[in-house]
């Protein structure tokens, strides 16, 4: 059966012109951007076209409009894009299994430049151990999952790379979705694990640390019935 491909929105190409034109023009934040009839004329659309075009990468920070001004390239906030990921539909609609291990991607990724800085600043580690003392006197489950995403929002944020902790809000869909995996029976045991981690990334000891937090990322898959795949059989 033939299906039918849909036919691109005039907005979504305009937008998709508008982003090449920054990037082969060089331009950087705070560059000024041709007027909205020069653009229109350039790109062979309306002005209504346009407009929509660049009010939608106004919302994102990539272009700006001032009056007085006119349009300028934005300084991009990567906290303004990823706020939107959490309603993203790759990420309501993924399965379990693609969610763990997103996760397990993203965290275990940051942690040699979290080593690093911990060696160079030990108020690094001072910060994320005083964060998982917090866990100690947790008796509600609510208070549980924001403490945790606390810790790994934390975690990701002590990498240094702004980009890889704008995806945060990654962990707010993670536990949206998997509330019901986290019991209290489990609680000592996250705790537990939380100080193995900042112990050995101290210890500048990463490869511990990376085996700790995966496995406790991937506890959720035993929770909720998943069969825990090896590295050979994902990279096969």
């Amino acid at each position: 059966m033939l299906t039918t491909i849909p036919r691109p929105k005039i907005r979504d190409i305009v937008i998709e012109r508008l982003k090449s034109y920054i990037a082969s023009e060089g331009l950087k934040a705070g560059d000024r951007l041709p007027n909205e009839t020069e653009l229109a004329a350039r790109f062979g659309v309306s002005r209504l076209s346009l407009r929509e075009a660049t009010k939608a990468l106004e919302l994102l920070g990539i272009i700006e409009s001032k009056t007085g001004v006119g349009l300028t390239v934005g300084q991009v906030d990567l906290q303004r894009v990823t706020s939107h990921l959490r309603f993203h539909s790759a990420l309501q609609d993924g399965s379990a299994i693609e969610l763990i291990d997103t996760r397990i991607v993203i965290e275990t990724g940051a942690l040699p430049y979290v080593a690093r800085r911990m060696a160079a600043d030990p108020c690094v580690y001072e910060r994320l151990r005083e964060q998982a003392e917090r866990f100690r006197g947790t008796r509600d489950l609510q208070e549980w999952i924001e403490l945790d995403i606390g810790f790994h929002r934390l975690l990701l944020e002590s990498s240094g790379l702004a980009p890889l902790a704008a995806f945060h809000e990654l962990l707010q869909v993670f536990f949206e979705n998997f509330r019901v995996s986290v019991r209290r029976a489990q609680w000592h045991d996250a705790i537990a694990c939380h100080f193995r981690v900042i112990d050995a990334l101290r210890d500048q000891d990463v490869e511990r640390a990376i085996e700790e937090l995966r496995a406790q990322i991937e506890s959720h898959k035993e929770r909720l019935g998943i069969r825990r795949r090896s590295p050979r059989a994902q990279r096969s």
